[in-house]
């Protein structure tokens, strides 16, 4: 099936024209590959005049997170230290892309190292909100969220350790997956905590994003932790009814400490997950807010395990802020990294139990709308208050969709997360398609900055 009426060629120059529009507003590519683009939509093209279809991106341009390594193409992580780094290979995702027809338009920004909310580094600055140039959009993966909420991309692969896709989806207004840890493979991705980190796709809608993520999806024997579970064809079911799914509300944690723009989206999003036949089920989920510092015991050390010998030289290839709070993991102990092992086995435990009571467990992604760019808070308390609730399903090594579910009185996005059990992605796409079905959210654009702000 191809996912654009538009020659590859057209649709390619769509997007380089926002690209032009947009980037020097708000900073959301790192390297545009026009020329690499336009020969790869000219070959899909072609191979289209010819009857020949490249697979189920045939054309379509992609944007790609640059902490995935492109071969050939400059590949950052967002850091100093890898400023002017070409690599020989691409990561197994991208080499997916490409088989599956993509064009690979570009190198999206990122928090330095794929380590903050913030998503800014010290190659190229602060990325904007499209929708706010005031505002974060989110992070790591935010120029990730940015190029599809502004056309830059008609879809994008970003990475999540905790909550990294799905926070830049929530504050860009799009659609974004955490697969289940192990369904797809890092293989050529700068880890943050290989304990946790996932690759996962953006897109403005769930179907899109389904699509994206069948392509990226498969084991690879050269990734220690993909894991070999079959993934079912499920593209074709997802326009199928979701009555008698069984949806829980928490009761505790995840609805602690909202915005009132938020609430009432979220709550008017659990009518509409009513009328298409869902069954919403109050639920308890124990201990939600202990999963946060188990969580951060575990990817701030592996973090600190992977960038040990930079963390010791510092200088001035790393921005004050990141290097400060990765240093954070070197007051961890082994003792509270086993600590924190025991805890994760217990939680994904209780978190299989619940998932025997419910089908999917609903929340916000994030508890407020995005927020100013200078906060005044450090980047270790910046970071916690936005990943409130997105910490405990990565913990848990669960799946996770974030969807457009509204916008504040002010214009700024809102995201509803909904969860599942490990491998059951099918059902969350299932869900999302069908509440997409019935709301406008995901379609809505940002509107055209006339001025560039500083």
């Amino acid at each position: 099936m191809i996912l654009t009426p538009l020659r590859a060629v057209d649709q390619l120059n769509r997007c380089l024209a926002e690209i032009d529009h947009w980037n020097p507003s708000v900073n959301a590519m790192i390297t545009v590959d026009a020329s690499g683009a336009m020969a790869a939509a000219q070959a899909a093209d072609h191979a289209r005049s010819l009857g020949n279809y490249l697979g189920p991106l045939h054309g379509v341009p992609i944007a790609v997170k640059d902490n995935l390594d492109t071969a050939g193409l400059r590949t950052t992580y967002g850091s100093g230290f890898f400023n002017d780094h070409i690599p020989q290979r691409d990561a197994t995702v991208v080499s997916r892309l490409r088989k599956a027809g993509a064009v690979i338009v570009g190198k999206c920004t990122l928090h330095e190292f794929a380590f903050g909310v913030r998503s800014n580094n010290p190659v190229i600055g602060q990325c904007k909100n499209p929708w706010d140039t005031t505002k974060i959009p989110g992070g790591s993966s935010g120029g990730s969220g940015v190029a599809v909420a502004t056309g830059m991309a008609q879809m994008a692969l970003g990475t999540d350790t905790g909550g990294s896709v799905r926070i830049p989806a929530a504050l860009n207004g799009v659609t974004g997956l955490r697969p289940t840890l192990g369904r797809v493979p890092n293989t050529g991705c700068m880890p943050v905590s290989e304990t946790h980190d996932t690759v996962g796709p953006l897109a403005r809608t769930a179907y899109e994003a389904a699509v994206l993520f069948s392509v990226i999806a498969g084991f690879d024997p050269l990734d220690p932790i993909s894991e070999n579970t079959q993934l079912p064809n499920f593209l074709s079911q997802l326009s199928g009814d979701i009555a008698g799914i069984r949806i829980g509300k928490p009761r505790n944690h995840y609805f602690d400490g909202l915005e009132p723009d938020v609430a009432l989206a979220i709550e008017r999003s659990i009518e509409e997950l009513k009328s298409l036949g869902a069954v919403i089920v109050d639920v308890e989920v124990p201990g939600a807010e202990l999963a946060h510092l188990s969580a951060t015991h575990m990817i701030y050390s592996d973090a600190c395990a992977t960038h040990e010998h930079r963390l010791l030289k510092g200088g001035d290839e790393w921005s004050a802020q990141t290097l400060e709070r990765m240093r954070m993991g070197l007051a961890y102990d082994g003792m509270q990294y086993a600590r924190a092992m025991r805890h994760r086995e217990a939680w994904c435990r209780q978190m299989q139990n619940l998932f025997n009571k419910v089908d999917i467990l609903l929340s916000p992604t994030t508890l407020t709308t995005a927020p100013l760019i200078d906060d005044h808070r450090n980047l270790y308390e910046a970071t916690r208050a936005v990943t409130a609730n997105t910490y405990a399903g990565a913990f848990a090594k669960l799946p996770g969709i974030s969807v457009p579910c509204g916008y504040s009185s002010s214009g700024l996005p809102i995201g509803l997360m909904l969860e599942a059990a490990m491998w059951q992605e099918p059902l969350l796409f299932k869900v999302a398609c069908a509440y997409q079905s019935i709301t406008d959210w995901h379609m809505r654009h940002p509107p055209k900055i006339t001025t560039i702000r500083s």
